[in-house]
């Protein structure tokens, strides 16, 4: 038995395919889903470069800015429970695209809000349906990569992620200051490259190997999980029971807790970084944060294989310690240019690298058959967090007047989430 292109079960089916042909179809189903999540953080990130304009056009604090922040994000963890269980229901294919054309169109109408509550429903709605877009492509990814290679591919998916983040950084600094347009645009024309993304890998990418009419050969079909757990084989099951296999694993709490503190430090970074920068004449600073991330991202998929035999805790704790001091010595140096470049872009690679570790954990623990629900509830977790952070952040700032108090809230965290990763041991 295996899924078919809409996520159902069918009858294995297919035509054997060398090894070679295969890994060619794999780097294609990887570059579709790369692709399209290239251009998701355009509905996501662009945020933090808007609260300045939205705070001078309405005078909201920014306790009020990271409130909705948080509900955005809430939403999104919300988003990430449901439909992490749907893309194991239904297929990645489906959800992505679908997430792409339903994010573009909320970005567009929060646009046009001009109060807290307006705000706060088109954006809550966006979180919602942005949690299509990750789980979905990992679903994809782990159908066609196995557990030796999962550090790597997941590696190259979070690189895209990071890349999202630079993309949303130079269009959003572009739109404010090269071009001179008033913060709605920010939600208005980059998003058009999401909707772009969305029909791209939908045309392109297939689900599963047998949905693309091919038999994976032996060599992968042998390493297919080397799963801690694979309690659900079949996507037509309860959708309550995937919920109760994937919870009933200790490890996926940890994992779940270890990456809220990370992502806390992640989305504090995005956020407030440049609020941090605003006024210093510096903004393009801050552009060396997500292009670190990306980096970090890539090399951190490679470290956890090749270095650590797929192993991913330690690799995990040594990056959040290095991130930890990356974002101390920015709250006592107060660099300028040249070392803030430097500093933020290791920042940026330390804090965000383990992500592809943590993803990579997904399949690891639960079987492919669970990936996408596993994801879910490890992405929930992540967003739960990062979202209880924010109105926190935009109090103190609030407060007290200094934005330089987001570095040693990130380092805090940082080491929470390496403080938790011990007891993964994965």
């Amino acid at each position: 038995m295996s899924s078919s292109s809409d996520g159902t079960v069918g009858t294995l089916q297919g035509e054997p395919v060398s090894e070679q042909s295969f890994k060619r179809m794999a780097w294609r189903m990887l570059l579709a889903a790369m692709f399209c999540y290239l251009f998701f953080y355009t509905g996501r990130q662009a945020f933090g470069f808007a609260i300045p304009g939205i705070q001078h056009e309405f005078g909201w604090t920014k306790a009020t800015i990271g409130t909705i922040s948080g509900i955005a994000l809430w939403s999104y963890a919300a988003g990430q429970m449901v439909n992490g269980n749907l893309v194991d229901k239904f297929g990645g294919r489906r959800l992505m695209a679908l997430g792409a054309v339903l994010s573009t169109s909320f970005c567009i109408i929060a646009s046009f809000q001009a109060s807290v509550l307006g705000m706060a429903i088109a954006l809550g709605a966006n979180g919602f349906v942005q949690a299509m877009g990750w789980s979905a492509g990992g679903r994809v990814i782990s159908n066609w990569w196995s557990h030796r290679e999962r550090g790597k591919s997941f590696g190259y998916y979070t690189l895209a992620a990071g890349l999202a983040s630079v993309l949303v950084f130079v269009t959003s600094t572009l739109t404010i200051t090269t071009f001179g347009l008033g913060w709605q645009w920010l939600f208005r024309v980059p998003v058009l490259l999401m909707l772009l993304g969305g029909v791209v890998f939908f045309l392109l990418a297939r689900e599963t190997p047998s949905s693309a009419g091919v038999l994976a050969p032996a060599s992968f079909t042998a390493d297919a999980e080397n799963a801690e757990h694979d309690a659900v084989t079949s996507a037509q099951v309860r959708s309550l029971t995937r919920y109760k296999a994937v919870l009933s694993i200790r490890k996926i709490w940890i994992t779940g807790i270890a990456i809220g503190f990370q992502n806390a430090a992640r989305y504090g970074l995005l956020v407030w970084v440049p609020v941090y920068f605003a006024g210093l004449d510096q903004l393009w600073v801050s552009v060396a944060l997500p292009f670190g991330m990306a980096v970090g991202a890539l090399t951190q998929g490679q470290v956890s294989d090749r270095l650590f035999g797929s192993r991913r805790d330690r690799p995990i704790m040594l990056f959040m310690v290095g991130g930890a001091l990356a974002a101390l010595l920015m709250y006592v140096l107060h660099p300028g240019i040249e070392l803030g470049i430097v500093l933020m872009f290791i920042a940026g690679f330390f804090v965000y690298g383990p992500q592809s570790s943590f993803w990579a954990l997904c399949p690891d623990l639960a079987g492919k058959s669970m990936s996408g629900t596993a994801t879910g509830v490890v992405n929930f977790f992540a967003y739960l967090f990062a979202g209880a952070a924010e109105p926190l952040i935009g109090h103190l700032m609030d407060t007290s007047g200094n934005t330089s108090l987001i570095f040693p809230i990130v380092a805090a965290s940082c080491a929470a989430s390496a403080g938790v990763a011990s007891f993964i041991r994965r």
